[in-house]
């Protein structure tokens, strides 16, 4: 018998737009060792960097990786300064072999820039100190709608303004090498970003979840979600499915990037006691992992095929189930229960799930064991999302 629960599940979605307008031009102010981890000190160093055809494929190749691994279309700045063209969720050892492809990398660009403009009279040494920070900082280039670029177009580079606004002002950079102008006198929507380039300098905030398909693949699971159990079954077996999951809306802005739906189901899976003294042998555990859907498929129906408890037994009476939207801040949690029926005797199993300070909770309650149809589908609302279970 086991005694956990298999999964959970969460999504997230994210991705930008953008209008322009313009003002008079003004320069790209050079950054101070105080200022270099703001976001819009690093959106201007950019900005005044020489940026090409390799420097765009290497940006492009590590979002395009990113994504691919089930993240957004982000380029950590620690990756940048240290394996060039890596996206979050690549092996870095094989990314390390590929990057020798550019032979200017963004990085060398921002050593090159750092030497001339913020440490003339200083050591090496304190160059690497500025990027050491940089690459601590957790800061990245995020590239929305990343998989429209028409292969030659430079990019508005902006910052997340960290407002709640929804436009921003962006630096253009335009001209042949050595030739660039550089304003500050765009601004952008996420309109913009649908119709050309935008890379947003935001905090990085998911590249320490683990996505539905990587945690699929280390739980034994296959692409379609099935389980590999060499357990023998004990009667008729049902999986509790998650089919698919539909946003409804967008939680944040489009330059803070994806949001991180997390959603926990907590349960005692495999539940065959048959008196008070076996109870004692089963303990409910909660697991979460994250899914990123972009921010332009709102509204569009995901499937995923994610189980959340591998052998629901006629036994189970409540299963705990909590959506939230990560948005960060100190770790709280929530306090609840399942349950599960002895002899109809119904006993509870106390939870902690853990929420942050900022999270937006999306729906959180009991779902009674009936609500699920054995053998069919069920499709519910559940706050400003749309889930379909499966218990089959």
């Amino acid at each position: 018998m086991k005694n956990f629960v298999k999964t959970l599940f969460a999504l997230v979605c994210l991705v930008l737009s953008s209008s322009a307008c313009r003002r008079s031009p003004s320069s790209v102010e050079t950054p101070s060792r105080q200022t270099l981890m703001s976001r819009r000190d690093v959106a201007a160093m950019l900005a005044s960097l020489p940026i090409g055809a390799s420097q765009m494929d290497e940006v492009y190749c590590a979002v395009s990786a990113s994504s691919s691994n089930g993240y957004d279309e982000e380029y950590m700045m620690r990756d940048l300064l240290s394996v060039p063209g890596s996206g979050v969720g690549s092996d870095r050892s094989s990314a390390t072999r590929s990057s020798v492809k550019w032979s200017t990398p963004l990085k060398s660009l921002i050593e090159d820039y750092l030497a001339e403009h913020s440490v003339k009279t200083r050591s090496a040494d304190d160059v690497q100190a500025y990027l050491d920070d940089l690459a601590e900082s957790g800061l990245q280039i995020y590239w929305p709608y990343s998989q429209e670029w028409d292969g030659e177009t430079l990019p508005l580079i902006t910052f997340d303004p960290g407002s709640g606004s929804e436009t921003n002002y962006a630096y253009v950079v335009s001209g042949e090498p050595g030739h660039y102008v550089v304003t500050d006198s765009v601004f952008v929507d996420e309109n913009t970003a649908m119709e050309r380039p935008v890379w947003v300098i935001n905090n990085n905030d998911d590249s320490g979840c683990v996505p539905l398909d990587s945690f699929m693949s280390t739980k034994g699971w296959d692409y379609y979600g099935e389980f590999d159990d060499e357990s023998e079954d004990d009667g008729e077996q049902y999986n509790l499915y998650i089919r698919d999951f539909t946003m409804l809306r967008n939680y944040d802005t489009w330059f803070a990037g994806a949001s991180e739906f997390h959603v926990f189901c907590g349960a005692v899976d495999g539940f065959h006691a048959k008196t008070e003294a076996e109870l004692r042998n089963y303990t409910p555990e909660v697991t979460d992992f994250i899914v990123v859907v972009r921010r332009g498929e709102i509204g569009k129906k995901k499937q995923f095929n994610a189980i959340l408890v591998t052998d629901f037994s006629n036994q189970l009476d409540k299963l705990a189930f909590l959506i939230s939207e990560d948005d960060g801040g100190t770790i709280t949690s929530w306090k609840c229960s399942a349950s599960v029926k002895i002899k109809s005797k119904t006993y509870g199993f106390d939870l902690d799930i853990p929420l942050h300070q900022y999270d937006d909770v999306v729906w959180r309650g009991q779902l009674g064991a009936t609500f699920f149809n054995k053998g069919g589908t069920i499709e519910g609302r559940f706050g400003d999302v749309m889930l379909t279970f499966a218990l089959e």
